[in-house]
């Protein structure tokens, strides 16, 4: 299992609009497939711009295809501010 953690920026006269599209897109993924999604942002503004996070944690084969799908669905691209970035992590094994 992976997580999924997708950074981009917000112009801050768009964030009301996409706070409410990411959020009922984590709300349809999460009920779909039990995934426990996190919404972030850094605490400062740079040149008008928020930075955003989103984090799925756990996820299985095939999730960030679905995910994708489901933001190009959701319209996000159209409220931020240039690409939408994906970093994808794994838990390192516990030592013996």
């Amino acid at each position: 299992m992976k997580d999924l953690y997708i950074y981009y920026q917000v112009k801050e006269e768009h964030a009301q609009a996409l706070e409410a599209r990411v959020r009922a897109l984590q709300a349809k993924l999460a009920a779909a497939s039990g995934v426990a999604p996190q919404l972030k942002r850094r605490p400062e503004v740079k040149d008008g711009l928020q930075t955003w996070m989103e984090i799925y944690p756990v996820v299985g084969e095939g999730f960030a295809e679905l995910l994708a799908a489901a933001a190009g669905e959701a319209g996000l691209l159209s409220l931020t501010a240039g690409a939408r970035h994906t970093e994808v992590f794994m838990d390192l094994p516990p030592c013996a």
